[in-house]
């Protein structure tokens, strides 16, 4: 499959911040915010029940309006859907140099030896890297504590991109050595068994929320020519 040369569109933090959309996760980081400041909450898990629900493109626009938050915020994205790796192709970077599986079988290797800075945004991505050996030992292994240990003391936020909960328990492995899960759950789509059974396998205290992707009447309203007032960018865009 060819390399894509675009950052995807539906990345509307970074393609379109002045965006209706973009609005939406610049929400969902003030959600963020709030909440941390009677918690600890610096490395935070997306997932979703299933496969197909928008977790990539939910990390991923996540971790761009954190990154356009606070000034100076320092930003970085884990792929550590090592199975199914996405974010590399959805920002269209190298997948194929050293990333997280490299530096966790490597106790020499740094975050710097293999993080890549997406310019000309405020965002560092760690990419899945090259899939070595069994997913389980990877994530079950004490150098991955270390690897996160080292992020905490580098970034101010750290999101990593997950597998879907039932598919596969790599996201329950993971929910330990994060602060907090975010699931992404497409609206009016997916089965409320489906979403309940996945809530089961993580601890309550961590879950920090349900986000409902793809919804037809999100929560701010719908956008019409009222609205437009708001967003000049998006306006100058659809002409």
């Amino acid at each position: 499959m060819a390399k894509k040369t675009q950052i995807d569109r539906h990345l509307v933090a970074l393609t379109s911040p002045g965006s209706f959309a973009a609005e939406q996760y610049q929400g969902l980081r003030l959600t963020i915010e709030r909440l941390r400041r009677g918690r600890t909450l610096q490395i935070i898990a997306v997932t979703s029940p299933a496969a197909g629900e928008g977790k990539t493109l939910t990390a991923i626009n996540l971790a761009g309006a954190l990154a356009r938050g606070a000034e100076g915020a320092r930003v970085l994205l884990i792929d550590a859907d090592l199975r199914r790796p996405a974010v590399a192709r959805q920002l269209a970077i190298d997948a194929a140099s050293k990333g997280l599986t490299e530096v966790v079988a490597d106790p020499q290797a740094t975050l710097d030896s293999a993080t890549q800075k997406l310019k000309p945004f405020n965002l560092s991505i760690l990419t899945a890297g090259t899939r070595n050996g069994a997913v389980h030992q990877t994530l079950r292994s004490s150098r991955l504590d270390a690897v996160l240990a080292e992020a905490r003391q580098r970034y101010d936020y750290v999101v990593l991109d997950t597998p879907p909960l039932l598919p596969v328990f790599d996201s329950a492995l993971l929910a330990n050595a994060v602060d907090g899960v975010l699931m992404v759950v497409a609206a009016n789509q997916t089965p409320r068994k489906l979403l309940g059974e996945a809530l089961n396998m993580l601890d309550p205290g961590k879950v920090l929320g349900i986000v409902f992707n793809r919804d037809s009447k999100p929560m701010f309203g719908y956008y019409d020519a009222y609205y437009k007032d708001y967003f000049p960018e998006q306006v100058a865009t659809e002409a």
